[in-house]
C-alpha cells in the first residue's frame, strides 16, 4: 500500500541496506513482496535473505485472484524456499483476496510462516484466529481505525500507518490497552483516530507522508503515480 511498488531492485537494495545500516539490530528489517508470479516472489525473497533482512511480509499474487490452490502454492512454495519467517498480509478489501482460515490451516505445514498482518477490516477475524490456531500464528492488527477494537480482542501487535507520524502516541496506546488502562486508552483513542482514518483513504501514502513532514520526522515528497 506505499511506495514499494515504484522502486526498482537496486533502489530496494540502497533502502534495505540503508535501513539495517542504521537500525543496527536494534529493531527487525522486513522486506515486503508484492508481486504479480511466483518466479519474482522468490527472486525477492532470495534478494531479502542477500541483502540481510530479518523476514518478510508476502502479499497474495498480485493482478491476478487466485483459488485456494493457487494460493496456498504460492504462499508454501516461497516459503519453502527461505528460513526467514514470514508474515501474511491479509488485505481482501484492497488487493480481491481473503486469505481464508482454511489457507492458514494448510499454512501451518511451513514452520516459518510465523504471523499475520490481519487486514480484512473484520474485527472478529482476531477471534476467529486465535480460537483456531492459538499462539500458531501472531495476529497483527493492520487497519489504524481497528487499533483499539483488534488489541481488546487479542491481537498481538500492529502493523501501522500513522506510527510513521506519531509514534511515541501509538506505543502509548498500545502499552495502555495490554495493561488493561482502558479508560485512558479510549481517551487517547478518541483523540487520535481523526488521523488514524487517514490510513484508510485512497490517497494514504500522501496523507502519511504529509502527517510525517508536519511532525518533523519525513517528507511529504510522493513518487509518482502515487
Amino acid at each position: 500500500m506505499g511506495e514499494a511498488s515504484v522502486l526498482t531492485i537496486s533502489e530496494k537494495e540502497r533502502l534495505i541496506k540503508f535501513a539495517i545500516e542504521k537500525i543496527q539490530g536494534r529493531v527487525p528489517v522486513i522486506l515486503n513482496i508484492a508481486e504479480g508470479s511466483t518466479k519474482l516472489a522468490l527472486e525477492q525473497a532470495a534478494l531479502g535473505k542477500q541483502w540481510g533482512v530479518d523476514g518478510l511480509m508476502m502479499l497474495p499474487p498480485m493482478r491476478y485472484v487466485p483459488d485456494h490452490r493457487e494460493l496456498v502454492t504460492y504462499f508454501k512454495t516461497v516459503a519453502d524456499s527461505t528460513n526467514l519467517p514470514i508474515m501474511i498480509y491479509n488485505n481482501p478489501v484492497d488487493y480481491k483476496t481473503l486469505v481464508t482460515l482454511d489457507a492458514f490451516e494448510e499454512l501451518t505445514a511451513c514452520a516459518n510462516i510465523t504471523a499475520v498482518k490481519e487486514s480484512t477490516r473484520d474485527v472478529s477475524n482476531v477471534t476467529r484466529m486465535k480460537t483456531k490456531f492459538g499462539d500458531r500464528y501472531a495476529v497483527l492488527c493492520g487497519v489504524d481505525t481497528l487499533t483499539l477494537e483488534e488489541l481488546v480482542a487479542g491481537a498481538d501487535g500492529l502493523v501501522a500507518g500513522l506510527v510513521c507520524a506519531f509514534p511515541a502516541e501509538t506505543v502509548a496506546l498500545y502499552k495502555l490497552i495490554k495493561a488493561g488502562r482502558l479508560a485512558e486508552a479510549i481517551e487517547i483513542y478518541r483523540w487520535f483516530l481523526p488521523l488514524l482514518e487517514l490510513d484508510i483513504h485512497v490517497k494514504l501514502v500522501q496523507y502519511i507522508k504529509l502527517a510525517e513532514q508536519q511532525t518533523g520526522i519525513g517528507s511529504e515528497y510522493v513518487r509518482a503515480p502515487d
